[in-house]
Parts: structure tokens; C-alpha cells; sequence
């Protein structure tokens, strides 16, 4: 097995049906500190932060051009205090210019199974959590790429159900390479659908997990078990009784986040909670002039108590009041998918524990150069026809590769394609909610501010040096192709290489129907 995340992405690859080659790039930025993944927890646990950007082109002939066809962005999330560590799929999208059948199913799991099996997982984690938001959109990272008419993303049910599928492989194949030593949980919750009707939405068969395996999901959250460890520490290791905060993670653009930011800001009788007065204090030198100190906020707690209601609601009332809102409610069906893993870390895990999670590895990025690919994917090029697919195949790769020579920043974009969607203003992208003509669009709020301050503290500065990309780690980590020319099976309805049962880039193959005239009885002539 392979420690390097774009090996294990085209060794899945190479097993695809068919004639054509892929060319992937993959950017993985160096750990950070990361304070806003418990943000009411108190205290916070320290988390270092990861993001990761993976881009696949498929080029059909030696002599096409390449064309992107999947894109994935995800944050992997590691706390050491309680060994775990969480990888939040946040954005998986299809351009619909793909040949048959799509690269997305064996793209996304083998991303999910590199990060949850331990053997190849390059952080040292105990527990380990897969986290997703599933919502049916036209497009979330190729810009005007629903306009594009071979683009046929899944409905709403068919994704959830298409996820469910893909992480019910991944525990399948995470079952077989720890020769089931490992405690492996389900989860999975449709806002507003009871267990029946939710099973029954879902119903799937998963033809690639071996036979004698058998997957309960369970139909709920996983934040009242204890079986895995949750990532933010237990009430024995915290200061005073554990909140909402401590179970719910908040990860960028998700639901959750918004609701439980709300719920810490808003009380029952007030609505908005206004800022707590500050408490007087007595200088030595002024006798009865009140002065207030930041260091007497911090020693009695004042700023830590302003949680709102986030003692009052349990995770179970959280989950039930979910069901709610705009986001669940706006007439598509939405699900929450998590899978935990307990897995005691490899005897080679002490050599990784020893190394500080803030210290780069070989291939990594810096943060900068994901974002600024990222913003250029989101801004700068669009997928509405193959013609522009190409030129922004060409534009993003060349990027890459001139960022790791050293080269000028990325050019001014030359098209000027019409926004698909609002960007948000804090973190450069935004993902588009849900259209309805009878409720407004959720919006996500400003940070809020406590005294002009924001509530979440900055993070001291990182004592290792940002990575520097050269050719060599291009050529070793980030960049790397594959040529496939396997035979295609001959479809079947339900198998596991179907893009119309698995991926959300073809449509549903629709069966043929035979029409049968109505014949007309004659009327009898008397």
C-alpha cells in the first residue's frame, strides 16, 4: 500500500472500463491551526487544519484535448487530545464531459478509503470520522456547467442514496484490509423523514461489498454513542458541564453551522442576545474610577458564557428542530452521512505521533496556492461547452505547474461568464442554496462580534516556514497520469459500474415502454 494520496487515486483509476487517459492533480496544504471547529467548546481543542483539492481531466484520444471531469474539496480536521481526526467531503462535483462510465465513484472511494484505513492514513489517529452534507445542485465547482447539455446531475433522493452507497463500499473495503479488527458506525439522518420513509427513499443494494458483510446503518446522529471516540474531549477533561458545542462540529458552509450559531445568539424571550455589560473594576491608583480589563473578561468567563441557549438544546433536540429548517424544508430532500472508525493506530504510529502535527510533509502546498486555484477554478474560467471546458483545463493545469516553477501568479481571467452563483464575502465561495418561490434563501451570517471583537481568537502564528513547491514535487506528488484500456462490460441495471445507478453526471437509463392502443367497441346498429 501506498502513502501517497494521488498513487492511491490513480491505482483506482487504472481498473476503469474502457479507452481513454487521466491526468490528475492533487493539492494537499500543510497543517494549520484551526480554532472554529468547536467554536463554543470550552475550552476549544487544539485542531490543525488541512485542505484538500483534487482535480481530474480525461482526455478520450493521444490527440484530444483534456477536458476536467471531477473535481472533490475536502478539510481534514486532526485533534490530538483525543486522537481523532475528521475529513469533511465538502464539494464533489462533474462536468457531465466524461466518457462512460464516470471516474467520480472510484474517485471519491478511494479518497475516503485512503484517509479512514490506518495502514495508509498520514496522520496518527486513533478514531477517525467521515463527515457530508449531501444536497442535489447543478454544479458546485465547475461554474455554468449545468448549462452544458450532457451534464445530468442525480435527484435529490438518488444522491443521498448514491452516497450512502459509496461509503457502504468504504466500510466494506475498510472491513477487508483490517481483517475486521476495526469498529466500524453508520449514520446517516433525511431532515424531516421519519426511519420507514427514509429507508424506504433509500433502498439500495451495494454489489461490491463482499457477501458476508454485513453494514447496519443506523438512522440518527452519532453524537450520543460512545463506542468512538468523539473529536472534541469528554466532560472529565473540560471546564465545567459540556454544551451543544462540544458535539456538534462546524465546518465551512453547512447547515449545522448556521443553526447552532443562531441557537448560541438567540435566546427565547429576546431574540438577538445584546453583548453582557462589562463589570466594573476598581483601579488602585484612581480609588472609585471604574475600569474594565480584557484579563478579568478572560479570568471570570464573562465572554465564554455568552452560548445562548447551546446548554439547553441536547443533540437529539438539535437533530428533531433540524427537520425545520429552510435548508430541509425547501422542497428537496437533504441527508447528513457520517461513518466513524475505532482502530488502534499501526506499530509505525509512533514514529508519526513523535512528529508535530504543524510540520509539513514532502508534497504538501501552502494554503495560499490552494486558495489561489481555487478562487481562479471558482471565478476565472467556466464549463458551458467543450470549447471553454478546454481552454479552462488548460488555464487551471498550467497554473499549477507554473506555481510549483516559480513562476508569475495566475493571468487575469479572459472570460467573463455570468456568475452561477453569489460568492460570499468572507470566504471567497459559497455554496448556492436551494431555489424556492415560497421561502427566501438561507443565507450564512457574519462572524458575530462581541465588543467589535470577534468571538473566535486568532491563532498564534505557525513555527514552521510555509512549503515550497518546486518540479520535483510536482512530479512526485501533485501530478500524475494513467492510461486505461480495459473492456466494458455489458450494463446491467444496479451494477456497481452504471453512471445512471452511481454517479451524478449521467442520467437514469429509463426502460423501454410499449404503448398499447385502446381498441373502440363498436356500436351495435339496431
Amino acid at each position: 500500500m501506498t502513502s501517497n494520496l494521488r498513487d492511491a487515486l490513480l491505482a483506482s483509476l487504472a481498473s476503469l472500463p474502457g479507452t481513454r487517459e487521466f491526468h490528475l492533480h492533487v493539492l494537499i496544504s500543510s497543517p494549520r491551526k484551526h480554532l472554529a471547529l468547536f467554536p463554543f467548546a470550552q475550552p476549544r481543542p487544539r485542531t490543525y487544519l488541512q485542505d484538500i483539492l483534487i482535480l481530474l481531466s480525461e482526455q478520450a484520444t493521444p490527440d484530444s484535448p483534456r477536458i476536467f471531469a471531477v473535481a472533490i474539496e475536502a478539510c481534514v480536521y486532526n485533534v490530538p487530545s483525543t486522537s481523532c481526526a475528521v475529513l469533511y467531503v465538502s464539494k464533489v462535483d462533474s462536468t457531465g464531459q466524461s466518457l462512460s462510465p464516470s471516474p467520480t465513484a472510484a474517485l471519491v472511494r478511494s479518497l475516503l478509503v485512503f484517509y479512514v484505513d490506518p495502514a495508509t492514513r498520514p496522520l496518527a489517529a486513533d478514531h477517525f470520522w467521515i463527515q457530508l452534507f449531501a444536497r442535489a445542485q447543478g454544479q458546485y465547482l465547475f461554474p455554468n456547467s449545468s448549462e452544458y447539455s450532457g451534464k445530468h446531475p442525480l435527484t435529490d433522493v438518488k444522491l443521498c442514496s448514491w452516497w450512502k452507497r459509496v461509503l457502504s463500499d468504504v466500510a466494506g473495503e475498510l472491513d477487508v484490509r483490517t481483517k475486521s479488527k476495526a469498529r466500524i458506525k453508520l449514520y446517516y439522518v433525511l431532515p424531516g423523514y421519519s426511519e420507514l420513509d427514509a429507508v424506504q427513499s433509500l433502498k439500495f443494494t451495494s454489489p461490491s461489498a463482499p457477501a458476508s458483510a454485513t453494514y447496519s446503518w443506523t438512522y440518527g446522529h452519532p453524537y450520543s454513542q460512545t463506542e468512538i471516540s468523539l473529536p472534541c474531549p469528554s466532560e472529565d477533561t473540560t471546564e465545567g458541564p459540556k454544551n451543544l458545542g462540544h458535539f456538534i462540529p462546524s465546518f465551512d458552509d453547512d447547515p449545522k453551522s448556521r443553526f447552532m450559531d443562531e441557537i448560541a445568539y438567540t435566546t427565547d424571550a429576546e431574540g438577538i442576545k445584546s453583548p453582557v455589560r462589562k463589570r466594573l473594576r476598581t483601579t488602585p491608583h484612581e480609588g472609585s474610577e471604574p475600569k474594565r480589563s480584557e484579563a478579568t473578561d478572560a479570568k471570570d468567563g464573562t465572554n465564554d458564557r455568552r452560548l445562548g441557549e447551546l446548554d439547553r438544546v441536547s443533540p437529539d433536540e438539535f437533530w428533531e428542530r433540524m427537520s425545520f429548517r429552510q435548508e430541509c424544508v425547501a422542497g428537496a430532500v437533504t441527508g447528513f452521512f457520517a461513518l466513524g472508525m475505532s482502530y488502534p493506530t499501526p506499530s509505525d504510529g509512533g514514529s508519526r505521533s513523535a512528529i508535530s502535527p504543524l510540520a509539513p510533509q514532502p508534497g504538501q502546498v501552502s494554503s495560499q496556492m490552494n486558495k489561489r486555484i481555487m478562487t481562479s477554478l471558482l471565478t476565472g474560467v467556466e464549463f458551458s461547452t467543450i470549447e471553454r471546458s478546454v481552454r479552462a483545463t488548460e488555464t487551471l493545469e498550467s497554473a499549477i505547474k507554473g506555481l510549483c516553477e516559480g513562476l508569475s501568479p495566475i493571468p487575469a481571467p479572459v472570460l467573463h461568464a455570468p456568475r452561477a452563483f453569489p460568492l460570499s464575502s468572507e470566504s471567497g465561495r459559497r455554496t448556492p442554496e436551494p431555489q424556492s418561490t415560497l421561502l427566501a434563501p438561507p443565507r450564512t451570517p457574519s462572524p458575530r462580534l462581541v465588543n467589535g471583537k470577534h468571538t473566535i481568537p486568532e491563532v498564534s502564528p505557525n513555527p514552521f516556514p510555509e512549503p515550497v513547491t518546486s518540479l520535483e514535487t510536482y512530479h512526485s506528488h501533485i501530478y500524475g497520469s494513467v492510461c486505461v484500456s480495459n473492456p466494458v462490460p455489458p450494463s446491467k441495471m444496479g451494477s456497481d459500474n452504471n453512471p445512471a445507478q452511481h454517479d451524478g453526471d449521467k442520467a437514469e437509463s429509463t426502460p423501454h415502454v410499449t404503448m398499447l392502443a385502446v381498441r373502440k367497441k363498436k356500436k351495435r346498429i339496431e
